[in-house]
């Protein structure tokens, strides 16, 4: 047995063990794979489990695990099962079913668990109850007390596909939800938020355009939880330095005036010399220096007053570029009256949009013959395109060659019909044989919902004349699965209570029989059935195409084989079966004229 002993104590196992033989007794060799969801998490021991385990038969074919309950006390999901995979040494298309593994039953040999009959999707989570598969909701009429039902329910969305688990169990008579909406977590990418249809409560959301990550909640997405953004960075090191830029244009603007510098030291006076023939005239003494007083200039920018006191600056002097210069080559811009540069002193650069569709100007107005498409006018028009209705469908008015103002089964308060019945003539009365499975070949054309079968009688005086007549309807597929049924009816009004005078008092007329719930059909060719389970030889007569032939030609076709009218092989149903075969049907029959509808 693998060892468990990392598991936190608090969560509660199961031992299972099995023993897998050939059938001259020799020791099977392989594998035996127990999946849980992706990821199982359980709070109270702050741990996350995941993966499948993989249980190898020894040299006795034996094998032995030990795996946490399926019922966990706060397990996130919860109301899951394992699905079982047997992989086995010389043993071809290996089995796969699922297994409930309660904390109450702490040990368990897989050969009193798994399904009897590997052709089936039925297995037993404990001894002696029974459970169903199906991708719908469980029928009122399937099972009985202590079965299961698994629901599988697959969406794809962004690219993802996954499965969601809903279990039922059947009680009082009835069936209850006891996990829903399970599976494991699933991680969507996307630039914008994530609607909440199709998501479940645990999935991630990752936006690549932020960086953003969030999980859904019970109801929607609520806020991030976190970020593939790390924190901002070190500044890098400081770059080398650039290339020395050009010199820039000088300055049209004079500088501040400088100070005036101070008046110079008056020299020394020369002593009195000695009273005698005058001496050599003394050298000159040196100037004097600039004073630094205030009020003295002595030069601007290197520019030296004139004999006024004056100092005149050039542009030159300054460093700038003369009023002349102005607009010309080396010079600079002249500005307009809105302070921008004229485009004739512009030129346009590789690049830059100056016409849009062979128009110009600073704002381009397109219509819809400048980019050759239909203005909006054209809807409905000639030459134009056609205008969709409130259901997004194109009008009948614009769609040529389509029969209008012709009588449909939509004008008579039908769904769907097998044939018109105006078009038939007035055969003799044909009685209903009891139980036969009557089959009439319905094609559905577009989503229809639908709650019941109507069969066409010529003669029913209803249950209160007939109490002990029985009857059941339902709707098959084009594969002959059953997609709708009724309970059994044992209190079928008659016919024709709002009809004429012969009608109502021959008993004629339609007469609907109540699915046990409403049917959403998609396009496709389907079966309605009708069953007289109990009751007289004569007590239901029906209308019919009087053309009791193998050689019908209700019966005609091309491709895949479809019979309009028919009746399952045997005529001993007291039940409607869960699948039907039109190959094994009898065809030799006056095809029985039914409809659907929707009734209160």
């Amino acid at each position: 047995m693998p060892d468990l002993s990392n598991l936190p104590a608090s969560i509660p196992t199961v031992a299972v063990h099995g023993r897998y033989l050939g059938p001259d007794g020799r020791t099977l060799g392989g594998t035996v794979t127990f999946s849980a969801p992706a990821l199982l998490t359980f709070p109270d021991a702050d741990v996350f489990v995941a993966g499948p385990v993989v249980a190898q038969l020894d040299e006795n074919g034996h094998f032995e695990v030990r795996l946490p309950a399926t019922d966990a006390p706060n397990m996130q999901p919860s109301g899951w099962s394992y699905v079982v995979k047997e992989n086995l040494a010389g043993v071809v298309g290996g089995r796969t079913f699922s297994v409930l593994l309660p904390k109450a039953v702490t040990d368990v040999d897989l050969a009193d668990v798994a399904p009897a009959d590997p052709t089936t999707p039925n297995y037993v989570p404990v001894a002696g109850s029974q459970i169903f598969t199906g991708a719908a909701a469980p029928v009122s009429a399937l099972g009985r007390d202590g079965d299961f039902f698994t629901q599988y329910d697959t969406r794809t969305l962004l690219g993802v596909t996954s499965t969601t688990v809903t279990m039922w169990t059947r009680a009082a008579g009835a069936w209850v939800k006891v996990g829903d909406a399970i599976r494991g977590a699933a991680w969507y990418v996307s630039t914008t938020s994530t609607p909440s249809v199709d998501t479940r409560p645990g999935d991630f959301l990752l936006r690549s355009d932020t960086g953003d990550v969030w999980q859904r909640g019970a109801s929607d997405w609520g806020n991030p939880v976190a970020s593939l953004k790390g924190p901002k960075g070190d500044t890098g090191a400081t770059g080398a330095q650039g290339v020395k830029g050009d010199t820039g244009a000088a300055s049209t603007v004079a500088g501040p005036k400088g100070d005036k510098g101070d008046k110079g030291d008056v020299g020394a006076t020369g002593a009195t010399g000695v009273t005698g023939s005058q001496g050599p005239k003394g050298d000159q003494g040196e100037p004097g220096k600039d004073g630094t007083g205030a009020g003295t200039v002595t030069a601007v920018n290197g520019v030296q007053p004139d004999g006024t006191g004056s100092v005149v600056l050039l542009p030159s002097d300054v460093g700038s570029i003369p009023v002349a210069d102005k607009g010309v080559a080396n010079g600079v811009a002249t500005l307009d009256a809105s302070g921008l540069v004229p485009s004739s002193q512009l030129s346009i650069p590789s690049g830059v949009v100056t016409t849009v569709n062979g128009k110009s100007g600073p704002t381009v107005t397109l219509s819809a013959a400048d980019v050759s498409a239909l203005a909006a006018s054209t809807r409905g028009a000639v030459n134009g395109v056609a205008s969709l209705d409130a259901s997004g469908d194109v009008p009948i008015a614009q769609i040529p060659n389509v029969a209008r103002n012709t009588w449909t089964p939509q004008a008579l308060g039908f769904a769907a019909w097998s044939v018109d019945p105006a078009g038939i003539a007035n055969p003799a009365a044909k009685a209903a044989v009891i139980k036969r499975l009557y089959m009439a070949g319905i094609n559905i054309t577009e989503p229809t919902s639908v709650n019941a079968v109507v069969m066409f009688a010529r003669g029913w005086a209803g249950s209160t004349a007939v109490p002990a007549a029985r009857f059941l309807a339902g709707i098959y597929n084009e594969a002959g699965t059953r997609v709708g049924a009724s309970a059994t009816i044992s209190s079928l009004p008659a016919p024709g209570s709002d009809s004429a005078p012969g009608a109502k008092n021959n008993h004629m007329g339609a007469v609907p029989l109540k699915l046990s719930a409403t049917v959403v059909l998609q396009p496709g060719r389907y079966w309605a059935a009708f069953l007289m389970s109990a009751g007289a030889a004569t007590d239901f007569y029906y209308m019919h195409t009087q053309n009791e032939a193998p050689s019908a030609p209700a019966n005609f076709h091309l491709g895949s084989v479809f019979h309009r009218s028919w009746a399952a092989a045997g005529d001993a149903f007291t039940t409607l079966p869960t699948t039907v075969n039109q190959l094994t049907g009898e065809v030799g029959i006056d095809p029985a004229v039914m409809a659907l509808a929707v009734v209160a």
